[in-house]
């Protein structure tokens, strides 16, 4: 009887076409062999299906952040998340983005952060505490969302009982449930809505103003001028995008992690104080943030490759922070290393707003957790789901106690 032929999985990086699938399953649950054999043999690669060139090596990758002005972030139009104009301040470059980087790091101080750490802790505490009985919980629902997105709503201003419509609308722009061919086009509509959403809220706080981040873009100047109405729009847009994702992504790559590797996890519980040392380990090793897009302003060449002035090139950030080169023993996961200088925040003045924010929430969520669960693993049975681009674990159901 005739069987049918089953396809052979094309090579992941494909030497023979210099191309890599950036969002493949298998990529996206564990990246860091294709990282390892982009560097090693591919260290400029084609994105499959697009075409544009993939960076690989932390001393290039590095090199091109700290030079917008040849590794631009300011993208076209076709190239937008379903904004109309650039998001601020992330996809505008110096000098321009520079004064707006002036205006808004102090909202997101390391001094702010730590005023805002009690009520994420209460808030940490009693989340933990509605499950924590039941021996099991589904990580990603019911702690690495709830837990970010509502600190992030109350700095904003946003009321925590639409986090299921922010959410929606944020997966609208990052993941749009629809066919490649659609995408495009749900992403303009959500980003319509979303649009319509702040000019409302902004609205409001002009008519009844309140102490959260909403008000304060009503009234602060730049430059001797209130903000246009645009600029407003366009850092809520970024704000909602990199508020209720980011830290989500990495908090659940971070337990996966854990759940998955007892030893590392005993030494946490155990050892409280390496918490902030476990922080930077996982956010190199995990990089849920895998790699960020810019445009060239001009004719560069990279690793013995000549790239042209217009071209859309990806840099990866998750292989830059695994590279042997930079980081000694790249591939394992030690929260002893010392000057652990990774990349998972981006670098020079497209560095990430809100790292401090991420920071401080990330070791209070790890400091929590391991307080009240010491042990923990995944379910028998059940396999994680990561989403590739931003890797976040959708589905992470864990079972605590001791393994039987």
């Amino acid at each position: 009887m005739a069987t049918a032929e089953t396809e052979t999985p094309k090579p992941n990086p494909d030497p023979a076409t210099g191309e890599v699938d950036l969002f493949d399953a298998d990529f996206a649950r564990c990246p860091h062999a294709v990282y390892a054999r982009l560097r090693a043999e591919l260290p400029v690669a084609r994105q499959s299906f697009i075409g544009n060139p993939v960076i690989s090596r932390y001393e290039d990758v590095m090199w091109a952040l700290r030079h917008p002005e040849i590794f631009s972030s300011e993208m076209d139009l076709e190239m937008a998340l379903g904004t109309e104009r650039p998001m601020i301040p992330q996809q505008i470059d110096p000098p321009r983005q520079t004064r707006f980087r002036k205006l808004l790091d102090p909202l997101f101080s390391r001094k702010r952060m730590q005023d805002l750490e009690p009520d994420i802790r209460r808030h940490a505490r009693d989340l933990i505490e509605g499950f924590a009985g039941r021996g099991s919980c589904e990580f990603h629902r019911e702690f690495a969302v709830p837990l970010p997105c509502t600190a992030f709503l109350r700095l904003l201003g946003l009321p925590a009982e639409e986090l299921d419509l922010f959410l929606e609308l944020k997966d609208g722009i990052i993941r749009p449930p629809a066919p490649p061919d659609r995408a495009a086009e749900l992403r303009t509509q959500t980003g319509r809505r979303i649009y319509a959403y702040f000019d409302q809220a902004l609205d409001e706080r002009l008519d009844r103003p309140r102490e959260d981040l909403l008000t304060w873009l009503t009234t602060t100047e730049l430059d001797g001028r209130r903000l246009t109405r645009e600029e407003m729009l366009d850092i809520c847009f970024l704000l909602l995008l990199a508020g209720l994702d980011t830290v989500t992504a990495t908090l659940g790559c971070s337990i996966a992690f854990l759940a998955s590797n007892p030893a590392h996890r005993r030494r946490l519980v155990e050892d409280p104080a390496r918490i902030d040392a476990a922080v930077e380990e996982l956010l190199r090793y995990e990089t849920p943030v895998t790699a960020v897009p810019r445009v060239l302003k001009r004719d560069v060449e990279v690793a013995g490759v000549q790239l042209e002035k217009g071209q859309l090139v990806t840099l990866l950030l998750g292989a830059a922070n695994t590279d042997e080169q930079r980081f000694a023993r790249a591939d394992q996961v030690d929260f002893d290393r010392e000057r652990n200088k990774h990349i998972a925040f981006g670098a020079g003045p497209h560095r990430c707003l809100g790292s401090h924010l991420a920071r401080m929430e990330l070791r209070v969520a790890l400091e929590e957790w391991h307080r009240r669960i010491p042990e923990y693993r995944i379910a028998p049975g059940e396999v994680p789901l990561y989403t590739p681009g931003i890797r976040e674990v959708r589905h992470l159901p864990l079972v605590f106690g001791p393994e039987a």
